[in-house]
């Protein structure tokens, strides 16, 4: 059976940046976390405006990080949340802590598709797995500061869920992506979900040789109808 085809995410709290980009059939949905709302003065009362600003602009998902810590009030935050849109549009995230594994299986027992989030060690990845989680999110680019391996621990996150893998396996969905090399080293290694900046992945969909060789090309095509119309 072939691999699913990536989700590619744009990772923003901006709606004014967002609505620069979306919609494009590229992209997947959006991620968020409490610091890019901070950054983009988005209060949590925000939230149900932004969510249904985003499905206007395309997105099939959003995900919005919960503000607390214990199983109990990660669910009942959780609950919150995934009202904000229709069934399945509001992927929960929650930091991959023994609190959020407990808060996070369940949510998905009642139907909420979840993200478990800072997500730095190999059994991080297979323990979402093991409690539903829909993605597990590692930081490659924070794993490069901290002096890790980022791409050789984000590899071993990707055997370790392709080896367990069920009925309903858990995407690998790398945040903290910084360059192109980084994108292509992530797709070669099958990760099945990726957060770009937005403006990350505008550079890599607008390419100077092509759009060089689209504009000879209208050229041409001008010149060729004018002679016809002669």
């Amino acid at each position: 059976m072939n691999p699913p085809e990536p989700h590619v995410y744009l990772d923003s709290a901006d709606l004014e940046v967002l609505r620069g980009v979306l919609p494009n059939p590229l992209v997947y949905g959006v991620t968020t976390n409490p610091t890019l709302m901070r950054r983009a003065g988005l209060a949590y009362a925000d939230l149900p405006g932004f969510a249904a600003a985003v499905q206007g602009l395309g997105a099939r998902a959003v995900h919005l990080q919960v503000p607390c810590s214990s199983a109990e009030k990660t669910l009942e935050a959780g609950r919150e949340l995934a009202a904000l849109g229709p069934p399945g549009f509001v992927v929960v995230k929650i930091p991959a802590t023994r609190e959020g594994f407990s808060g996070a299986a369940a949510l998905v027992a009642e139907g909420v598709p979840v993200t478990m989030t800072a997500v730095y060690r190999p059994e991080q990845a297979l323990w979402s797995q093991m409690v539903g989680a829909a993605y597990a999110a590692p930081y490659l680019g924070r794993l490069e500061d901290a002096g890790e391996d980022g791409l050789g621990l984000i590899g071993r996150m990707q055997r370790l869920l392709a080896r367990y893998a069920g009925a309903h396996p858990t995407r690998l969905l790398v945040a903290s992506v910084r360059t192109r090399e980084a994108v292509l080293a992530l797709l070669e290694l099958g990760v099945g979900a990726l957060t770009l900046p937005p403006a990350l992945f505008t550079e890599l969909t607008n390419d100077a040789e092509t759009a060089r060789a689209a504009e000879t090309f209208l050229e041409d095509a001008r010149a060729l109808m004018n002679a016809h119309d002669t």
